[in-house]
């Protein structure tokens, strides 16, 4: 007979941005920027509250993403809860290119795992990142929502599944998050991208990517030369002509500047002598700029909620990154 956790369960999950300019596809940064889940085995039926972004369009059935998430997991495990209370506090934005699918399906695994007195042993990181990569169809992002920090994510072609390495960052490594007023679909970006890149971009990236990762771990100097990026963003300009350009012109400035994931919201690492409070004011009108850190600790159980009040003198996104209106 299966125990469930008594109570509520509460489960946090970062926002991510991949690629991080030239690693395509491997490399992910989880951001402080948070979506929180509580959940709760109850006696029968499916009872789903969304707050915050998606309130309004999001289903509340069984299509919504944490649930066939924790769905999935609960099949993995062979079990099946009798009924179900679910409650989302939505902050990272939907088609952004910031991960907020993959914080869905991990934060819903995690959640799942925990309702089962003993999921964790049943279902450890290493499945729970199969599991994820399987529902989302990219590695990257999920990578970094369920480990913390930077993650690179590759699939073995041996079989042996995905291999993910976290990468220590050392000193604290600011960021700012630059969120237009209209998303982009994935797949719209996906699909300018070529089937064949020259030979030298590819070259060009790989070495790039490389020194990203000793960049910041090291020298966060490196951190301009090392996010300029051949093989994504420039093919898909059309798709988002005003971030590109923003991009663009923060690069001009000598910041390290990127289009987040598949875009089309705008990363740039808040190094010196760039701050954040100082880089958010560049925003363009009608864009929200997000001043955060790195989460350093992954989708993960909490004793309770994390967003705090909201404060007067400022309009806070999460528990720790500060929002900015630009109008």
């Amino acid at each position: 007979m299966t125990e469930w956790a008594p109570g509520p369960v509460h489960v946090v999950a970062p926002a991510s941005s991949a690629n991080l300019g030239p690693g395509f596809d491997a490399l992910g940064l989880a951001l402080s920027m948070y979506d929180e889940l509580t959940g709760e085995v109850v006696d029968d039926g499916l009872d789903v509250v969304v707050e915050g972004v998606g309130a309004e369009e999001l289903t509340l059935d069984e299509s919504h993403l944490v649930v066939s998430s924790m769905r999935a997991t609960f099949n993995v495990l062979g079990v099946s809860p009798p009924g179900l209370r679910l409650r989302c506090r939505n902050v990272v934005p939907h088609g952004m290119g910031l991960g907020s699918s993959a914080a869905a399906i991990v934060g819903g695994i995690v959640l799942a795992r925990a309702l089962v007195l003993d999921g964790v042993r049943r279902l450890d990181d290493a499945a729970v990142l199969g599991l994820a990569a399987r529902i989302e169809g990219h590695r990257d992002n999920v990578a970094a929502a369920l480990c913390g920090g930077m993650t690179i994510a590759l699939a073995d072609d041996d079989a042996r599944g995905i291999q993910v390495a976290r990468v220590e960052l050392g000193e604290r490594l600011g960021v700012v998050v630059f969120v237009p007023p209209a998303p982009v679909p994935t797949s719209l970006a996906r699909g300018l991208l070529p089937e064949n890149v020259p030979h030298r971009a590819a070259a060009a990236n790989a070495g790039r990517a490389a020194l990203l990762v000793a960049a910041v771990q090291g020298d966060r100097a490196q951190l301009f030369v090392a996010t300029r990026d051949e093989l994504h963003q420039h093919y898909r300009e059309p798709a988002m002509p005003q971030s590109y350009a923003f991009m663009s012109a923060l690069r001009d400035r000598g910041v390290p500047a990127i289009i987040s994931g598949a875009g089309p919201a705008v990363l740039a690492f808040a190094v010196e002598p760039f701050g954040g409070e100082e880089l958010s004011t560049h925003a363009p009108a009608q864009w929200r700029a997000h001043v955060l850190d790195v989460d350093t600790a992954g989708a993960r159980v909490v004793a309770g909620a994390v967003h705090p009040e909201p404060d007067p003198a400022r309009n806070r996104s999460d528990a720790e990154g500060v929002t900015v209106d630009n109008k």
